[in-house]
């Protein structure tokens, strides 16, 4: 729970979280090496200087350490663990949903875990979606269309192969589609990224939400286009969101685009943790301000009831949350870790 300085409770639902194992004894080749080492580069070039972690924790974080980062010195109420496995590049895969599973059942209130497939896995990845509901129940799950996978280098949204697992993903009530369309990774194709096929797949399955989590940057322009025209799609603010710290005018610049296009009822926190602490980023967004000339050529104001949305309340929409019985719950069923 965020509490304000005047003393109001905001609900917090951290959107995008991670519980990944990128450690050297982890990695399959020079890929993983690459791939961890380019998130600790983001980490280290957009994070305010006390927030820096030493590079071995960055690598394989404790869940003691996700505790407190998120709900003991953070300000989480709920967080959504984000499945990318990666299984090219990570022996036992980066971010596996069973071991985030297993984790999170230390505090089932607190935690909803996504899955994750590959289409280019035909029969194989219909079968697995059948699994995850079957045995996580799953809600949601994180798309990301440039991993590797043997030869094939990427996919896209509209193949006639995801189509058939979004179609699947429908019947079975799996409606949250979490999809990355940010800053490409070492050593994946920017252009595997590309905002484009969102387009096709919004229309097409109206019973999906899509959120395009890091809100298409640096693709932002053609992100809001889509957007602004598509009912179901939302933008998640990972990876924008620390450019409060870093660059402040150009955050405000993305926000305002955000608010302008899509509007404050569409958009969603996101740490990206373990990249970023939930903490210093709820409270720079809290106490900023949108400049009055970047404002008023838009036409747009960052209020404390849009901050309050885009906090929490937006992703519980989503995910069907009742914040005043989670409140109860939560209140119910406090919770220890060892480190404390």
């Amino acid at each position: 729970m965020f509490i304000t300085p005047e003393g109001k409770e905001i609900f917090v639902v951290d959107g995008h979280t991670h519980f990944w194992d990128g450690s050297p004894e982890n990695q399959r080749n020079i890929h993983g090496k690459q791939f961890i080492e380019c998130f600790y580069a983001y980490h280290s070039a957009l994070s305010p200087k006390e927030q820096l972690w030493a590079k071995d924790k960055f690598e394989k974080y404790s869940a003691d350490d996700l505790y407190r980062d998120l709900f003991i010195e953070g300000p989480d109420d709920v967080a959504i663990i984000q499945t990318t496995v990666l299984k090219d590049f990570y022996k036992n895969g980066f971010g596996c949903i069973k071991r985030s599973t297993e984790m999170a059942q230390r505090s089932r209130e607190r935690f909803i875990v996504n899955g994750s497939f590959d289409p280019r896995d035909g029969e194989k990845a219909l079968e697995y979606i059948h699994f995850m509901k079957e045995t996580y129940d799953i809600k949601g799950v994180k798309m990301y269309t440039a991993e590797w996978n043997g030869a094939s280098k990427g996919w896209r949204l509209n193949d006639p192969e995801a189509y058939k697992c979004f179609e699947l993903c429908e019947k079975l009530g799996i409606k949250n589609i979490h999809v990355h369309k940010g800053p490409t990774i070492i050593p994946l194709s920017k252009d595997a990224f590309d905002v484009h096929d969102v387009d096709y797949a919004a229309t097409d399955f109206q019973g999906l939400n899509w959120i395009i989590e890091h809100c298409g940057l640096p693709r932002l322009d053609d992100f809001c286009w889509i957007a602004v025209q598509e009912t179901n799609v939302y933008a998640g603010l990972a990876v924008a969101l620390p450019f409060i710290h870093s660059r402040p005018r150009y955050f405000a610049e993305v926000i305002s685009e955000l608010l302008f296009w899509v509007g404050p009822d569409k958009i969603l926190f996101g740490s990206d943790y373990g990249i970023w602490t939930p903490r210093w980023l709820v409270e720079k967004l809290w106490n900023f301000q949108i400049p009055a000339d970047i404002a008023a050529e838009r036409g747009v104001q960052l209020t404390d009831e849009i901050k309050e949305k885009i906090l929490g309340l937006n992703a519980a929409r989503l995910y069907d949350i009742d914040v005043t019985a989670k409140k109860k719950a939560l209140a119910a069923s406090p919770f220890s870790i060892a480190a404390e």
